[in-house]
């Protein structure tokens, strides 16, 4: 079944969240309550997701952590490859949860010597069939996110010190910075952060302008953007006013 741009937003934010709210959606997208319905409804059909009284959460795990990678895919892939690109030989990187980071995983070249630390499950499991050397974090399992948070992940990552960071964001604005719904991974993000001397943030396009509940880190804190397509002029002055670089990358390679 085939999902407009905003219905794929739409599934993305749920992706992070695990659950969705039609108030919430309704002023985000500046639609009616009826069209955000709709679009639920539309994601129910096509197995995505589960309607709840005022909102809808993911049908399952599998969801979650399995078909959620066909949202933004070709945009996804090209990310990570240019993101991958950036890894230098004996680097020692950190990389978080998410269907984007994964396919910097999925990218990294084995013969490079690097050690990769991640709190998610299944990026380690990508990278162990690679044969690169990983390093798990412990902490509290999360299941729609396959990832571990919580005072042992938060723990260990202060106890290292990364050449790079490679972390997803729900969202990206100039006053708001970097955003993420989950308290618990934002807390993740900001302590991978303190322990980086490089800080990338990859995001697709449809993460710009978006603002969640918990920021993660201000705009000028990135040291990079990698995003599918650049921002409104906006943002993009504000990226560089910070300083900020922002690689667009293609999907043409």
């Amino acid at each position: 079944m085939s999902l407009n741009e905003r219905q794929q937003q739409l599934l993305g934010m749920l992706e992070s969240a695990g659950e969705v709210k039609v108030a919430g959606l309704k002023e985000h997208f500046g639609v009616t309550e009826m069209t955000i319905r709709r679009d639920l409804e539309k994601l129910e059909l096509a197995g995505y997701v589960k309607r709840t009284f005022g909102g809808a959460i993911l049908a399952s795990k599998d969801v979650a952590i399995g078909d959620r990678a066909g949202v933004m895919a070709d945009e996804k892939q090209a990310i990570g490859r240019a993101a991958a690109a950036l890894v230098q030989e004996n680097d020692s990187i950190f990389i978080d949860g998410g269907t984007t980071t994964l396919h910097v995983a999925r990218y990294l070249k084995p013969d490079l010597n690097i050690t990769v630390v991640t709190n998610a499950l299944n990026i380690a499991i990508e990278l162990l069939e690679r044969k690169i050397t990983t390093v798990v974090t412990g902490g509290m399992a999360l299941e729609t996110t396959a990832t571990l948070v919580g005072p042992g992940t938060v723990e260990t990552i202060g106890k290292m010190a990364f050449d790079r960071v490679f972390l997803g964001a729900t969202g990206l604005t100039a006053k708001h910075g970097f955003s993420n719904s989950n308290m618990y991974e934002a807390e993740i993000k900001r302590m991978a952060i303190a322990q980086a001397s490089e800080t990338n943030i990859v995001v697709d396009h449809t993460k710009y302008g978006a603002k969640e509940l918990f920021s993660f880190a201000a705009l000028g804190e990135a040291h990079r953007i990698i995003s599918s397509e650049p921002p409104e002029e906006s943002l993009l002055q504000a990226c560089r006013e910070q300083t900020v670089e922002v690689v667009i990358a293609s999907k043409n390679v």
